[in-house]
């Protein structure tokens, strides 16, 4: 009874999200800054709900946990600003394939972009950080990588900095503090979102909203 009552919960809480999520496309904003750190938080909830309902765990694989869904952030060509994507390494090659990013339930579009970070209608706009929004700089507190970061999400509900290279590594970069993402754009002006450990829950620093 108790995991009937959870995916319920969890089936509720992705119709909730979709709801939401149908307000602010339908209702942008002006100012850029502020639309992409609500994408971004919204998309963090997305990657964590689909963490929940796509259970990963495989002890037959040692490296199972490589498949865990994330949100890795990186640099586009050319030094062309930054960019997102949000997938499952399901190869666990390392490096995201455009198959293996999330499909945006609302537009229908893969979360992903390739370095090149050119505009492709298959493709949701909102990834390309710089292009879209003007956004110069991402810094991740809690950031484990050589890369400029990346959030992943167990279907425990715990949240992880990194991916290990290790076999039967599920445990480590396991988030113990809160973990907050700072935009910087353009204009040198920040918005922030924060991650807690243990329960994953996600938000905007008070400043804001």
């Amino acid at each position: 009874m108790k995991n009937s009552f959870s995916l319920l919960e969890l089936i509720f809480a992705i119709f909730l999200l979709i709801l939401i999520s149908s307000y602010f496309y339908f209702n942008p904003t002006n100012n850029k800054l502020q639309e992409a750190t609500k994408r971004i938080e919204l998309y963090l909830k997305q990657t964590r709900y689909q963490a929940l309902i796509d259970n990963k765990k495989n002890f037959s694989d040692t490296q199972w946990h490589k498949q865990r869904w994330t949100m890795k952030f990186f640099r586009c060509s050319n030094n062309r600003g930054l960019y997102y994507v949000i997938y499952s390494d399901t190869n666990k090659l390392g490096h995201p394939n455009e198959d293996e990013s999330l499909l945006d339930p609302l537009t229908k579009k893969r979360v992903y972009s390739t370095n090149s970070c050119e505009y492709n209608s298959k493709r949701s706009k909102y990834v390309l950080l710089t292009k879209e929004f003007d956004i110069i700089k991402v810094d991740i507190s809690c950031n484990t990588t050589d890369s400029l970061g990346q959030i992943s999400f167990g279907s425990d509900g715990k949240v992880y900095t990194k991916l290990s290279t290790k076999d039967n590594g599920f445990n480590e970069f396991e988030l113990k503090k809160r973990c907050e993402i700072k935009l910087i754009d353009k204009n040198l002006k920040e918005k922030s979102i924060f991650i807690e450990p243990k329960s994953g829950f996600i938000g905007l620093n008070k400043l804001n909203q």
